[in-house]
């Protein structure tokens, strides 16, 4: 299991992807979600994914190649808009679905993978898109400035209370790491290290990236101070006067 948010804000972007893999109880690995594609002053392009690790590294990877093939006409560093982007990791998860489905399915094992796919092209504005396992995949608009994948039910109800299309980009890093810090407390197969990136509008930069550990400083005293203010804040509501 994984955790994955991906907004799309006035100011720019913002990805967050936890980095635990498990295959049981005792195989559990720190594996990164996150992959770059980014040509200097053109592009930023950024890929999340979740589910099956097999078969979401078969897409970032076949991805990857095509950009170093010689003669490949459409890649992902050379398509002019997101929405192709994203068409082209639809047609590789599709690629992926037709080679493997089968066999998975004959060691009873479903086709599970979800991408969020975010960034800019020049010529454009930011888009983020939400590509479906079938390869299928539908865009974020001002009124759902977000997508989660993987693990999302105890991150949600943060995001969807604070996170607006407005929201500074700043107050968003903190709604997220709140939303990390609820998955985790309530989910072992999600867990820090975290790596978070923020994309600033035309800047088609990739530099400002962080990887969260728990012994993170920040990240520490925002787990507490929310702890804590949940707590005062619980104990300050009034008894309901039912009975």
């Amino acid at each position: 299991m994984t955790y994955c948010v991906g907004l799309l804000l006035n100011e720019g972007l913002v990805f967050a992807s936890d980095t635990r893999t498990n295959a049981g109880v005792d195989q559990v690995a720190i594996v990164p979600k996150m992959h770059i594609f980014e040509v200097k002053n053109k592009r930023v392009i950024v890929i999340l994914t979740a589910g099956n690790l097999a078969i979401t590294q078969s897409v970032v990877n076949a991805l990857k190649a095509n950009t170093l093939k010689k003669g490949k006409t459409k890649h992902i560093n050379n398509v002019s808009s997101m929405f192709d982007v994203a068409a082209l990791v639809g047609e590789e998860m599709r690629l992926a679905y037709e080679r493997d489905a089968k066999h998975l399915k004959s060691q009873n094992i479903e086709f599970n993978a979800t991408i969020l796919v975010g960034g800019q092209i020049k010529g454009e504005k930011p888009r983020l898109f939400n590509v479906y396992a079938a390869g299928n995949f539908i865009e974020t608009c001002p009124e759902t400035p977000y997508f989660q994948i993987g693990e999302t039910k105890y991150g949600k109800p943060i995001i969807d209370r604070v996170v607006k299309h407005d929201s500074k980009m700043m107050d968003v890093v903190k709604c997220l790491l709140v939303s990390f810090d609820s998955t985790i407390r309530s989910n072992i197969s999600v867990a820090a290290p975290i790596d978070l990136l923020l994309y600033k509008i035309n800047s088609f930069s990739s530099k400002n990236k962080k990887r969260i550990t728990d012994n993170d400083p920040y990240f520490i005293q925002l787990r507490q101070e929310w702890s804590a203010g949940l707590k005062k804040v619980f104990t300050g509501l009034k008894n309901p006067n039912w009975f």
